[in-house]
């Protein structure tokens, strides 16, 4: 079997996966099929959430850029699409290119794959990282949901029969099991360099673009079936304005105009709900949401309209802020 995450420490590297006197510094792709957790696992890495969740596949559809700082060094973390095999759409088709683009751009791929689980979509996910060549790494999540962890040893046996993985790690993202020891294997594997980012960065997407993803995941989690699929958020506006004058000190109040686009009036309608209701428990969420993430206030206006088949128009696409890859 290849190497586990737990030889760096034997081979006298401290608790951040650093040698003493040394700093890493480096980009990892988090890279699976949809629904694997990657997402999750990210904002574990990070201790705050920054990318938005759901139990629906593909509710990750842009690549977030997720920054950790840590004693021995800075990892640069990168969110992805989950590659699929579903669907044809245009839409479809920008989010396996979102996913493919990264590979050959980052130091070490971190592939995330569910715990005796190995689908045809993880078999696409791990060719295309063979395809690159980049060095790669194994996060075998939703270990909690194995009793007997015993059965994870041949899980792992096969895996490394597949790929000359640089380490395996077991993790449950959603209960934070072996996260530290993963992190310090991601650590050790990148190479020697200074921090890219300020330490207290998180990310380099904008206030602007996290508005419009808190948004869309209250449609990703409130909302069954397929129309979570056919909507899209866009920021229309998104200003800054002093709270209650220059003689309170808080931080600038955000007030942010927000479009849900759908593709037919009943999609509107949906929702929308009776008298409004369902758009305006979607919003406040989201907008306690957008106020813990930004640490500040935060007034929403939103509104519904519909673009009919946006998500199998590269034109709608382009100008809804899915831009070419």
């Amino acid at each position: 079997m290849n190497s586990t995450a737990a030889e760096p420490a034997e081979q006298g590297l401290g608790s951040t996966g650093a040698a003493e006197g040394s700093n890493r510094c480096g980009y990892v792709a988090i890279v699976g099929r949809p629904n694997v957790g990657k997402s999750t696992l990210l904002n574990r890495l990070l201790g705050q959430k920054l990318a938005i969740t759901s139990h629906k596949p593909q509710t990750t559809r842009h690549t977030i850029l997720g920054v950790s700082t840590l004693a021995g060094g800075q990892i640069l973390y990168v969110d992805t699409p989950g590659l699929h095999q579903r669907g044809s759409n245009a839409l479809n088709r920008y989010l396996n290119r979102a996913a493919r683009s990264i590979l050959t751009d980052v130091d070490l791929v971190l592939l995330v794959v569910e715990a005796l689980q190995f689908s045809d979509e993880d078999a696409l996910a791990l060719a295309e990282i063979a395809k690159a060549g980049t060095p790669a790494m194994v996060a075998v999540n939703k270990t909690d949901r194995i009793a007997d962890k015993t059965r994870l040893l041949p899980y792992l046996q096969s895996l490394s029969e597949r790929h000359p993985f640089v380490s395996m790690v077991p993790v449950s993202a959603l209960k934070g099991d072996q996260v530290e020891r993963l992190e310090t294997a991601v650590l050790a594997a990148l190479p020697q360099g200074d921090h890219l980012f300020p330490d207290d960065q998180l990310t380099d997407r904008s206030e602007r673009f996290l508005a419009a993803e808190l948004l869309r995941e209250q449609l990703m989690q409130r909302y069954g079936q397929e129309l979570p699929y056919r909507t899209t958020v866009e920021i229309e506006s998104f200003t800054l304005e002093q709270a209650g004058g220059t003689d309170h000190p808080e931080a600038p109040r955000a007030r942010i105009q927000a479009l849900i686009w759908v593709e037919r009036e009943s999609q509107k309608a949906i929702i929308i709900g009776h008298r409004g209701e369902a758009l305006k428990a979607a919003a406040s969420q989201a907008r306690l949401e957008m106020q813990k993430l930004f640490g500040r206030r935060v007034h929403l206006e939103v509104w519904v309209k519909v673009k009919d088949s946006w998500s199998s128009d590269e034109a709608a696409l382009a100008s809804l802020g899915y831009g070419e890859y």
